[in-house]
């Protein structure tokens, strides 16, 4: 492999990595803490723009919601289990786009 199609390469992969785009990478969390899909992509377009990404990091490390399979959990007890953050914004945010997704 020449130095060209070597460079071409990682180029590529470059682009691919920036092709997950933060609503792809909550949607994906919200779903890894046990929200259906249609719950968690409703959620997710709303939460990424309302909260900073550093607040959408602290979410993703809440260590309750993790590896859960979609569906195994409710949008009730998802807000339940993000007020151990104590972050207002956060649990506002996440009510709000719960309540909103989950009437739709």
């Amino acid at each position: 492999m020449s130095k060209m199609q070597y460079a071409a390469g990682l180029a590529l992969i470059a682009c691919l990595a920036a092709c997950t785009t933060p609503e792809t990478r909550v949607r994906n969390g919200l779903m890894s803490a046990g929200l259906s899909k249609p719950i968690a992509s409703c959620m997710a377009d709303r939460m990424v723009d309302r909260l900073s990404y550093a607040q959408l990091d602290k979410l993703s490390r809440l260590d309750k919601l993790r590896k859960r399979n979609a569906g195994d959990i409710s949008v009730n007890e998802f807000v339940k289990r993000t007020k151990a953050l104590q972050d207002p914004e956060i649990l506002g945010v996440v009510t709000s786009s719960g309540l909103v997704c989950a009437v739709k």
